[in-house]
């Protein structure tokens, strides 16, 4: 179900794991970055993903049986039938690699963003097919994470939504498909749950560990809202916030707290320091 070749244009944390998961799943990936050093830094963190499944046992393949192509022109992209765009959050720079991907691929093509807050709308404003653009919102770690948020525009086609949910579950994950909608279901809920955390935390009302135990005992959560913070970047959660708090109000004004981390270098398990102290970074 899932098309013989797959494109993934940004192969920082997000974009390596999404192309980890397609190449596990037996398509042909070709992760296009912005120059050489980066497609090389790409290249180490996808194989590196999947030579751990290898030794815990997810796949019998070897290293060398995936097919992994990593580039710097979007030409590279032509013959995909799904080009994942996973740059950073920001608007113009998502705008201008779908608009690569749009022009080095076929009319059967479908486009697909990884945004976790930008409206699916003001991404296919600027292209000439928007009946073939949705969102593929891929969760951290990608790999190991059992959702896909599929977000459907105003334009999208129906069957290029159903083609989108086929392919999740070929992926061995589970698809909940939303209208286009700042935050969407996944990132607007959990960002709530991680400001008010982070408000907590502030004001002193409990230490990082006692406000996730509550979340994690009380209520079933399997990590709490500070440790899903620090996993997912306090940079990112910060990016999500600032995008909310303009479009939807001072319900996801960000806490002086998380920017002062940010700004401090703080940003999670990535950097070795967060909300907690991490070693493995």
């Amino acid at each position: 179900m899932i098309p013989e070749r797959v494109g993934v244009i940004g192969g920082g944390r997000m974009g390596a794991g999404i192309a980890h998961a397609f190449a596990l799943a037996g398509a042909q990936v070709v992760v296009v970055e912005r120059d050489a050093e980066a497609a090389g830094a790409a290249s180490t963190r996808v194989f590196e993903g999947l030579r751990h499944s290898i030794d815990r046992g997810t796949t019998q393949r070897r290293v060398e049986d995936f097919a992994l192509e990593f580039a710097t022109d979007a030409a590279a992209l032509a013959g995909c039938g799904v080009v994942v765009e996973a740059v950073p959050e920001d608007l113009d720079l998502k705008r201008a690699a779908l608009a690569r991907a749009e022009a080095a691929t076929g009319p059967e093509a479908v486009l697909a963003t990884n945004t976790s807050s930008i409206p699916i709308g003001e991404l296919a404003a600027t292209l000439a097919c928007p009946e073939r653009f949705l969102g593929l919102h891929f969760f951290n770690p990608v790999p190991a994470s059992a959702l896909v948020e599929i977000v459907v525009g105003a334009a999208t086609d129906p069957a290029r939504v159903g083609d989108a949910r086929a392919w999740v579950e070929a992926l061995g994950k589970t698809p909940v498909v939303v209208r286009d909608s700042p935050g969407f279901a996944s990132s607007r809920l959990g960002l709530v749950l991680g400001l008010e955390a982070i408000r907590m935390l502030e004001e002193g009302v409990a230490s990082a560990a006692d406000i996730d135990a509550a979340m994690e005992l009380g209520y079933r959560h399997p990590v709490g809202p500070l440790k899903t913070t620090d996993l997912v970047g306090l940079d990112v959660r910060l990016g999500i916030a600032e995008q909310l708090h303009a479009r939807l109000g001072d319900r996801f004004s960000p806490p002086d707290l998380l920017r002062r981390m940010v700004a401090d270098g703080h940003l999670g398990r990535k950097t070795g320091r967060g909300f907690y102290e991490w070693s493995d970074k």
